[in-house]
């Protein structure tokens, strides 16, 4: 094999990769809201869970990208062994549909396919058919590759040290161990059966000759979610170990089957002549069989993965993020989704100090106090996080809603985090009632349970059309009309304060301290409103928030 052919080998390998990529990301995106839709619907129903693990990766192309998604979900606390083990067997079985793609063979138009992919890419306005495009485009490189990639082959038919090679691969042993290796390098299957198909495609190889391969292929795949886990509590650490033992399992498993059966004759009577859907054959009844086998005994995965990795994660802290993690990132869709999550967590936080600061106030409860603060803390961590995320995940390749969701939620966590601030000076404020240096008349505290309430109200009314993403207009004409009761409350206790002043009912200090809650009150209300209407023109899958 000569320099140029390694060149073209490596090129075509490129291409494939590349085409591949392509294809899934242009897949997720186009399919987005379904990703989110279907991330929303988790359940511990283990067959669903692997239901779920199929649908995802087949649109996403990726086993190794679900299941690192996977950890990341169970890394954050919002997904536990059971749910994640289903998933993960799903994925695997998701993961053959690309060998599916390649066994067919379109390579006579793959040029077509990527000349149109590129036309719509070039030309067209929306972000919708530009997604197509290069889901169209992708597909054409892929198959490109792979022609690629089969003619620089060609020539090893003819060298005796690749056939012995070949014949080594004969060897369980020897085959599973490249396999695996080569997997582990590129940290695909799906590319190593590309790969595997490319070979057959120039005739240097038959099914006998890499049977073991595709069985050790799919233990190297597990590579990528064991890096994944490296810093992450133990649940997720598990998650990983159970990958690596469904592909262990099931690679010994039909090892053994392969030679003391007539296996690999079964599969080629079942596609004679045909080398490459032989190979895809045998991909999908390994993770077929396996999970039908498999699923069912999850439990005693489960109980090795904790004999594997012993111990108790230590009880999750308030100053982390709950439904946020990096590796949820190479999942976009799932990641806003997600994002949106943690904003209304940030919400509810903002919610209580708002009642821990009145609460302090009406009750003189020094207590409240330092729940508010701790709370603050919470707020403010989750402010610079958020943050940090939306700065990240606006840099990735986003469908348009999407990203005027991001957009927004730029403005609405700051909103939120000004109301935990005025929440914070209702608490400052209340200090100075609990230390004896200014009071409230029963009238100005009654006029203040009465704005309270309507605060309580604009919040719940406001968070409300922020996290079921309603564009309910009954609900969007409560916030307003709240919001402009408030505003006239406002005017009418400061006029009645005044008259109370004036009477001699309070003193001077008593009046800076009903004036300066009035304000942050009013302040409030102008940032719930603010949250209210500033996803109005987006088009979401509704979310609860914490609690509900």
């Amino acid at each position: 094999m000569t320099l140029d052919n390694i060149l073209m080998l490596l090129g075509g390998l490129g291409l494939f990769l590349y085409g591949m990529k392509l294809m899934g990301e242009s897949l997720e995106l186009a399919a987005g809201s379904r990703i989110k839709e279907m991330a929303e619907r988790l359940t511990t129903n283990k067959y669903m869970g692997a239901l779920l693990g199929f649908a995802v990766t087949a649109v996403i192309q990726s086993s190794s990208a679900t299941t690192v998604m996977v950890v990341g979900f169970v890394n954050a606390g919002i997904m536990d062994l059971t749910q994640a083990v289903g998933i993960i067997m799903g994925a695997n079985v998701g993961t053959t549909v690309t060998g599916l793609i390649t066994a067919i063979n379109f390579m006579a138009i793959a040029p077509v396919a990527v000349f149109v992919g590129v036309g719509m890419i070039m030309f067209s306005k929306k972000s919708n058919s530009k997604h197509i495009g290069q889901i169209i485009a992708g597909f054409g490189i892929l198959f490109l590759g792979m022609s690629t990639m089969s003619s620089a082959m060609k020539p090893l038919g003819q060298s005796t040290l690749f056939s012995d090679i070949i014949t080594n691969f004969q060897n369980p042993l020897i085959g599973l161990l490249a396999g695996m290796l080569f997997t582990a390098v590129i940290q695909s299957s799906s590319a190593t059966v590309g790969v595997l198909q490319s070979l057959a495609l120039s005739g240097v190889i038959d099914l006998k000759s890499v049977i073991f391969v595709i069985f050790g292929l799919n233990i190297g795949t597990c590579v990528t979610a064991m890096l994944s886990s490296i810093g992450t509590n133990r649940t997720a650490r598990r998650t990983a170990i159970v990958h690596l033992l469904f592909n262990v399992i099931g690679a010994a498993l039909f090892t053994v089957i392969t030679i003391i059966t007539p296996f690999a004759r079964l599969v080629m009577f079942l596609s004679p002549e045909n080398v490459l859907f032989q190979i895809f054959l045998v991909h999908i009844i390994f993770n077929v069989v396996t999970t039908a086998l498999l699923l069912p005994m999850s439990g005693v995965l489960i109980r090795l993965a904790y004999k594997i990795i012993p111990g108790e994660d230590a009880r999750s802290q308030a100053m982390s993020l709950k439904y946020l993690d990096s590796r949820i990132l190479s999942t976009p869709p799932v990641a806003v989704s997600q994002l949106l999550k943690e904003v209304g967590r940030m919400a509810s936080l903002a919610k209580t100090n708002f009642l821990n600061s009145m609460a302090a106030l009406f009750d003189k409860d020094p207590v409240k106090i330092k729940e508010l603060e701790e709370n603050e803390s919470v707020i403010n961590f989750l402010n610079q996080r958020i943050t940090s995320f939306l700065i990240r995940i606006n840099a990735l390749d986003l469908e348009d809603n999407d990203r005027q969701i991001v957009g927004a939620l730029f403005h609405v966590i700051n909103d939120i985090e000004r109301i935990g601030d005025h929440s914070e000076n209702i608490g400052e404020q209340a200090q100075i009632v609990i230390d004896g240096k200014a009071s409230l008349s029963s009238v100005a505290s009654d006029e203040l349970h009465e704005m309270q309430n309507l605060i309580v109200s604009i919040l719940d009314d406001s968070f409300q059309l922020f996290l079921l993403g309603s564009n309910d207009a009954e609900l969007s004409f409560t916030v307003n009309n709240t919001e402009e009761t408030i505003d006239n409350r406002t005017e009418e206790l400061k006029e009645n304060h005044i008259c109370r002043l004036n009477n001699g009912q309070c003193n001077a200090e008593s009046s800076a301290l009903f004036n300066d809650l009035l304000i942050n009150l009013e302040r409030i209300a102008d940032h719930a409103t603010n949250i209210a209407f500033s996803m109005s023109h987006t088009k979401r899958v509704p979310i609860l928030s914490e609690g509900k």
